[in-house]
């Protein structure tokens, strides 16, 4: 590993990692990773037309995702730790990197940007590693941790474009074969391309009909058209939720086995990854980040075609606070049609409020938020403008506890389009 910039050069997959190099991963990997659960799942393979659908579980991971994997191989082998490393991450490489130094004795510093939520953040710092926030952008923590590595003299342990890390997240796919082994189709989140390189490195080797789909966020999406360019696609922004997976490009490295290992790239949008979160909360009692969601929100939204296939969905990363997890599942349910919110008037406040609540309780509803609302010029002034959130069983259910509501003395439905 080194602190310089890449270069222009692009070598070939097989210079950058074989299988092999995952092999010798896993060994030193023995005793100080998980081997995830690979959770089967019926519902998800009604609902896609696959054969079989199974869920490897990385949020399981330790650190919540799999990022120790590449962190701790990539750092075991640092030949001088005097000074430390320092690494830039979105969160999850952060804290893969902070347990690695912990279980290493190496003192870490990461630089995170302003994006990292709070959680990500909070849990680098309790695994011991001193958190640097820099930068409104990843590719400009990312600078500054390259600065700070070349003034301080410390091993830069890059979250990505690096044969080590790349070599520590392919056990993801050792593990997958063996338990998984009618394994068609695996589907894998790209942000820089760490991970998937790594498993298609191992899944190729073994046998070069699996089919490995990359799954990017619409508003990150650089890895297609890299593909069909020929040379790597730089993005200008990026605009996603799932600050997991919000890079704007390739590597050299990760350029060049996804260009050989990877058969597709498709993108899905943020709404089509909360629909994904809500259901593996659901129906996989599972918690996952969007990042991590991200290959299931292909699957399920027809991005990915897997009629008749036995599908790997790998589940990246479940590192994401209560709040947003809550916002997230909130937007899957309206994306489900179990979920609306409408602006009431209601009469007689408070006691109105009897009237509202027993009318959604009878028509089986939850009434999950009822906050009043400021009032407008156009508000009734003989009423109460409160906002409600109704959750039901389905779109038809919805629409007839709003109409219910609408129809009931006293209540009067406002607006019930609000998003």
């Amino acid at each position: 590993m080194s602190s310089e910039r890449p270069n222009d050069g692009v070598p070939t997959a097989e210079e950058v990692v074989a299988l092999a190099n995952v092999e010798d991963a896993q060994t030193r990997l023995e005793g100080v990773v998980h081997r995830t659960p690979l959770d089967r799942s019926t519902t998800f393979a009604e609902r896609s037309g696959a054969a079989s659908v199974g869920l490897k579980l990385e949020n399981m991971q330790r650190t919540g995702s799999f990022k120790i994997r590449g962190a701790y191989n990539a750092m075991s082998q640092l030949s001088s730790v005097e000074r430390g490393v320092v690494a830039s991450s979105a969160g999850n490489h952060a804290q893969g990197v902070a347990l690695a130094g912990q279980l290493l004795d190496i003192e870490t510093t990461v630089v995170v940007p302003e994006v990292t939520p709070s959680a990500k953040r909070e849990a680098t710092r309790g695994y011991g590693a001193e958190v640097v926030v820099e930068g409104d952008t990843y590719e400009r923590s990312y600078e500054y941790a390259l600065d700070l590595a070349d003034e301080k003299g410390l091993s830069f342990v890059h979250p990505f474009d690096d044969e080590e890390i790349i070599a520590g997240q392919g056990t993801v796919g050792i593990e997958l074969l063996k338990q998984y082994p009618e394994l068609d189709t695996v589907l894998v989140s790209i942000g820089g391309g760490g991970l998937i390189s790594g498993i298609a490195t191992v899944l190729k080797a073994h046998d070069p009909d699996i089919r490995v789909v990359g799954v990017q966020p619409e508003g990150a999406f650089h890895a297609k058209p890299s593909l069909e360019r020929g040379e790597i696609h730089e993005l200008p922004d990026v605009d996603t939720v799932a600050e997991g997976i919000a890079d704007a490009r390739l590597l050299e490295k990760t350029f060049a086995v996804v260009s050989e290992r990877v058969d597709d790239v498709v993108s899905v949008s943020d709404r089509e990854m909360s629909v994904a979160v809500t259901l593996l909360a659901e129906r996989a009692k599972s918690v996952a980040e969007t990042a991590g969601a991200a290959p299931l929100a292909a699957l399920l939204s027809g991005a990915v075609d897997a009629e008749g296939e036995h599908v790997a969905v790998v589940v990246s990363g479940g590192n994401v606070n209560l709040a947003e997890h809550a916002e997230l599942t909130r937007t899957g349910r309206m994306e489900l049609g179990r979920y609306a919110e409408a602006r009431l008037g209601v009469a007689d406040w408070p006691t109105g409020l009897d009237s509202l609540t027993a009318t959604v309780e009878r028509h089986g509803a939850e009434l999950d938020v009822l906050e009043r609302a400021r009032r407008t010029a156009a508000d009734d002034p003989n009423r109460t403008p409160v906002t409600v959130g109704v959750a039901g069983s389905g779109p038809e259910h919805i629409s007839d506890v709003m109409d219910a509501l609408d129809g009931q003395d006293g209540i009067a439905v406002e607006d019930d389009t609000l998003d």
